[in-house]
């Protein structure tokens, strides 16, 4: 199955070829040598917990009964749901640690499956379990459980999450793994009760859904009426994926806000700090806004953080937003940023895939998704039913 390059485990055997993965993949040689607290693993490394949890996902039958696709997804983020330790783990006070290694984990995943050309769907399910692993560990007893909860299921799919929970669990030695084990059964009937254990919670409305997100204490099924101004299409996507190629075809007739034409204009250095940039881009926004006209916001917005300032931006003007997220794929994307009139230097651009979240439908009242041109799904759209 292309973009699919892991050898997931099949039947009859259901085999984990764990020293042929470790050849293969320097991602998972670099696991050896990491170490982990021995109270939460005793079995040892990361490398060895990593391909204790290979196969306890593979003996286990809800695993087995799953498509196969769904098992390529749920192997590929088995394999990569500790992808951070390496670079997060330290020694505190005598105690390790690998503190922020989910989030971190969920830009490395899609870095590395972005690299193998893994299919765009199936890598932003992955990288989302990875970003959500150890929550079924303890959300039930959190007080922002439901939010939580509906929040993981916008990207991920919570029985999936449900079975990567269990795996990581059993592929470890610690004196906690029933009480864990109950934890995530505990998790998996909740996501049911909730009607978020298959796909995303549904809301009566993509504006219903984008205020829930926004404010605490928020009735979820509460039809929130919109009383927006304009529209904003905020454009969000690597250097060179192709964000002027879709304003110039789909949006050509709104003004736009651009980044690069203001550093353009006032010399400033891609690479340098950018703060006088946005703060001008700021101020031409504000200009519109009050005007109420429909405009385009073009500029890398590859950080959730980033992304929400502009946002927060644009609803204090009570503006409806589009993200337009643009991706390219690999060789694409390093042809189209060597024909740039701007080039970025390689290491700028890892520094910015460092930053890589795509936009998720909780970030706005409609979120697109395109690659290499093409459109993949809308969100936001259409009501929930």
């Amino acid at each position: 199955m292309k973009g699919l390059p892991f050898g997931c485990p099949a039947a009859p055997a259901w085999h984990v070829d764990w020293p042929a993965l470790t050849e293969k993949f320097e991602w998972i040689r670099a696991m050896r040598d990491c170490p982990q607290d021995e109270v939460f693993h005793a079995e040892g490394t990361v490398w060895t917990h990593v391909g204790m949890v290979c196969e306890a996902l593979a003996g286990l039958d809800e695993f087995r009964a799953l498509p196969e696709l769904d098992r390529h997804i749920l192997f590929a983020a088995a394999l990569l749901h500790d992808v951070a330790k390496p670079s997060c783990t330290r020694n505190e006070e005598g105690r390790i640690t690998s503190r922020g290694h989910s989030q971190r984990g969920a830009i490395a995943a899609r870095r590395i499956l972005w690299e193998l050309g893994f299919n765009f769907t199936a890598r932003e399910q992955v990288s989302a379990l990875v970003r959500y692993h150890q929550l079924p560990f303890h959300l039930i007893n959190r007080p922002d459980a439901q939010r939580l909860a509906f929040l993981i299921s916008q990207t991920a799919r919570c029985d999936l999450l449900t079975l990567l929970a269990k795996a990581d669990v059993l592929g470890r030695e610690c004196a906690d793994k029933a009480d864990l084990l109950l934890q995530i059964e505990l998790f998996r009937e909740y996501c049911r009760e909730q009607d978020c254990i298959h796909g995303p919670r549904k809301f009566p409305s993509s504006h219903s859904r984008f205020l829930y997100f926004r404010t605490p204490s928020r009735d979820p099924g509460y039809l929130a009426h919109e009383t927006t101004r304009s529209e904003v299409t905020v454009m969000s996507g690597l250097p060179g994926s192709g964000k002027d190629t879709w304003i110039a075809r789909h949006a050509s007739e709104l003004p736009q806000i651009s980044l690069d034409t203001i550093r353009e204009e006032t010399g400033a250095e891609p690479t340098g700090n950018q703060g006088a940039v946005v703060q001008a881009a700021r101020e031409k926004a504000r200009v519109l806004l009050r005007s109420g006209d429909d405009f385009v916001w073009n500029a890398t917005n590859l950080s959730r953080e980033i992304r929400g300032q502009v946002v927060d931006l644009l609803t204090a003007y009570d503006a409806r937003i589009k993200i337009v997220y643009v991706e390219a794929s690999r060789d694409l994307f390093y042809a189209q940023n060597r024909d740039r009139n701007a080039v970025l230097p390689r290491a700028a651009i890892e520094r910015l895939m460092d930053r890589w979240e795509v936009p998720d439908p909780t970030e706005a009242q409609q979120v697109e998704w395109w690659v290499d041109g093409h459109p993949l799904r809308t969100d936001g759209v259409e009501e929930a039913r």
